[in-house]
Parts: C-alpha cells; sequence; structure tokens
C-alpha cells in the first residue's frame, strides 16, 4: 500500500512473517516465513479432515463446500486464532476447531455475498464464483453447510472431555456466533445492502457497518483464541481491543485495493464498490484519508498488546500484514 506514511519496524509492516527465516518458532520479531507456512499447512490439514470428501452423499454438495473452502484464501482469520491462542498459552489441538470454524463461516459469507441477490460478483479469489459453477441453489446450501458445520466442529467435544475444555468451547462459540449473527456478519451485511446508493451515510455510519460486517469475525478470531488459550481478563481486554482496531483496519485496506488494484491483483472484480455507489473510506476520506486511517489503526492494534511483550509478535506481524497487503 502506498502512501507517505513514517517508516515502522520489520515486526509493525509484516516483513518479518514474510522475510525468509529460518526459525520454525517464532522469533520476537513476529516470526518468519517458513512458522507462517508450517501454521497454513496445519490449518489446511484440519479444514480437509474437518469436512466429508466429495464423494460422501451427496456428493454435490462437497464438491460445492470444498470448491469455495479450498479455493486459496490466505488463512488470515484462522492464523489470528493460532497468534491469541498462542500469545495466552494454547495449544493447536486447543485452537484448530475455532480456527477451522471462523474460515468455513467467513467462506461462506462470500458465497453468499457474490449471489446475485447481494453483490452479483462473477469471480472470487481468481475463480468463477460457486453460483456460476454450481447453480444458485447448491451455493446457498453450500454456503448454509459450512455456517451449520462450523459450529458443529465447536461443540463436538469428546465424551469426557474436562469440563474447563468445553466450557471455553462454549464461549468461544457464543463469541463466534455473536459474531457472525444479527449484530455482526449478518447485520453489517443487510446496513450495507441498505446504504448502496446513498450520499447521506456519514463516517460514523460507515464504520458501524464494517465494525459488524468485517470486524466482528476478525475481532471474534482474536478474543475466541484468547478464550480457548485460557486467557486472563486482562489479557481478554487487550486482546478485545487489538482485534476491534485491526477489524475495522481489515475493511480500510479493502477500500483502498478495491480503488487502487485490479482484478488480477485483487482475484476478484475490482471497482465495484464504486460502481455499486457504496459509501467506503476512500469515498469520504480520499485515499490519503483513508491510509492514513488504516496506519492510525495499526498503531491502535499494536498499542494494545504492548503489554503482552514477546507473546504478541505473531499478532503484531499479522496486523502488518493486513494493512500493508495487495489483495
Amino acid at each position: 500500500m502506498a502512501g507517505p506514511r513514517r517508516r515502522r519496524s520489520p515486526a509493525a509492516t509484516g516483513e518479518a512473517l514474510t522475510g525468509d527465516l529460518a526459525a520454525e518458532q517464532p522469533p520476537t520479531d513476529g516470526g518468519g516465513r517458513q512458522w507462517l507456512d508450517a501454521r497454513r499447512r496445519r490449518i489446511e490439514a484440519a479444514l480437509d479432515a474437518a469436512l466429508p470428501a466429495e464423494s460422501h452423499w451427496p456428493p454435490t454438495i462437497h464438491r460445492a463446500v470444498r470448491y469455495s473452502l479450498f479455493a486459496g484464501g490466505k488463512r488470515i482469520r484462522p492464523l489470528l486464532v493460532l497468534g491469541a491462542g498462542e500469545a495466552v498459552g494454547g495449544t493447536d489441538d486447543a485452537l484448530l476447531p475455532l480456527a477451522c470454524a471462523v474460515e468455513m463461516i467467513h467462506t461462506y459469507s462470500l458465497i453468499h455475498d457474490d449471489l446475485p441477490a447481494m453483490d452479483n460478483d462473477d469471480l472470487r479469489r481468481g475463480k468463477p464464483t460457486s453460483h456460476k459453477v454450481f447453480g444458485e441453489a447448491i451455493a446457498i446450501l453450500a454456503g448454509d453447510a459450512l455456517l451449520t458445520h462450523a459450529f458443529h466442529l465447536l461443540v463436538d467435544v469428546e465424551r469426557g472431555a474436562p469440563d474447563e475444555r468445553l466450557s471455553r468451547r462454549l464461549r468461544a462459540a457464543a463469541v463466534l456466533s455473536t459474531a457472525a449473527g444479527t449484530s455482526g456478519l449478518i447485520g453489517g451485511q443487510v446496513a450495507d445492502l441498505e446504504a448502496e446508493g446513498r450520499h447521506d451515510v456519514t463516517l460514523a455510519d460507515l464504520e458501524r457497518l464494517h465494525r459488524a460486517k468485517t470486524g466482528a469475525l476478525l475481532g471474534a478470531c482474536v478474543v475466541g483464541g484468547g478464550v480457548l488459550g485460557g486467557a486472563g481478563e486482562d489479557d481478554l481486554a487487550r486482546l478485545a481491543r487489538f482485534g476491534d482496531a485491526i477489524g475495522l483496519a481489515f475493511q480500510v485496506v479493502d477500500d483502498i485495493l478495491d480503488a487502487t488494484e485490479g482484478a488480477a491483483q485483487l482475484g476478484k472484480t475490482a471497482g465495484k464498490d464504486a460502481a455499486a455507489g457504496k459509501a467506503t473510506y476512500v469515498r469520504l476520506l480520499g485515499l490519503d484519508g483513508a491510509r492514513q486511517t488504516a496506519a492510525r489503526l495499526l498503531d491502535d492494534a499494536q498499542a494494545a498488546i504492548a503489554p503482552l511483550g514477546e507473546r504478541g509478535a505473531l499478532l503484531r506481524g499479522l496486523a502488518g500484514l493486513i494493512v500493508d497487503r495487495r489483495a
């Protein structure tokens, strides 16, 4: 992302996560490429194991589910779950059910968002959207299946599991369901639809819309990861502030990219927000103002987890990647 702003450290900009560092374990500068790639591989394997095979009855729905879920996403949301959970002492076994669940909910929301009745898009992650391949009816059901399976994963605790594990899973499920419901993702999508073509949308309106539509799920990744990792209330409050800031920053950057990048870079149709008459940070603040807002939100996120010290290194690096990404 271009634009004048002060130079940050590698941990703040995400360079440490994209640099070719050799260590498998994340060093104090925010991690390295091998660490990030290792976590992505674990996420991919866990997602694959969590879903029925394509041949499982009825095969059409399972082909559709897998088509969208494995279409090449960056896995930012599950990585945030792992980063937050590991910062407070959580293990992969405890965190991966939520990491998979949030990616399933995110993918369901994309499938439905692309439908003709919503954003009517033909391209997602550089591939034809689900309804273009499988038809609208199967695309709707594929989204429904992913949403349902996400919560099955969270509450499917083995018989005889310790009460503490069950309690954490249920609490994480409550965090996620709130973020995905009418006060979060769905409510934000409603507000987004109703704001199309309007010119009276204020900056406060836009912030409320995007804190719900985009920010709530990203925040739930961080808080839910903290819950499953056994965070105390002070750390949970820090993670919540981090999630609030980085969740909104993600959408601000999305608005910037939609206005400045092409379809080949984004993997989806570019310029759709302007064509649909949507209120965006770029429309309300201009490119420079939107970039300044993203930089301020990144600073807020970093400040929120500063008391975590070295434990927050991965989250700091992920925040930089979110704000400095090109797609």
